[in-house]
């Protein structure tokens, strides 16, 4: 059975920095592009950025370009995302999903789900 486990979330004031990671316990890892989405109290899932499973392509929502960065370690399984800049808005839980070949940033197009890292920024 295949799992996505996500930590690194936290407590941090704006301004400040986190950098979530996504291990997953799969055998070819490498043929998945991976996701991070956030859910904040009240709202609709979004998504927030990915990473193909080609060459490492990048792809961000408008709202964290330029603060957040999404890369991985095929070697380790890991995905990460650093944020930078944090905002009160950026506080959600964050989710990691993965696609075995995925090429979009649909969330219906992610089969697999981790369970969520809470990131909470103060003002």
């Amino acid at each position: 059975q295949v799992h996505l486990v996500e930590s690194g979330g936290g407590l941090v004031q704006a301004g400040g920095s986190l950098r979530l990671s996504c291990v997953a316990s799969v055998r070819t890892f490498s043929s998945y592009a991976v996701a991070w989405f956030r859910q904040a109290p009240g709202k609709e899932r979004e998504f927030v950025a990915v990473i193909s499973w080609t060459e490492g392509g990048t792809y961000y929502q408008d709202s964290v370009r330029g603060r957040v960065t999404v890369s991985r370690d095929n070697a380790k399984n890991t995905v990460y995302l650093q944020m930078n800049n944090l905002k009160p808005e950026d506080t959600a839980v964050y989710y990691c999903a993965a696609a075995k070949y995925g090429s979009s940033s649909a969330e219906a197009d992610f089969e697999l789900w981790g369970q969520g890292t809470q990131v909470t920024v103060s003002s």
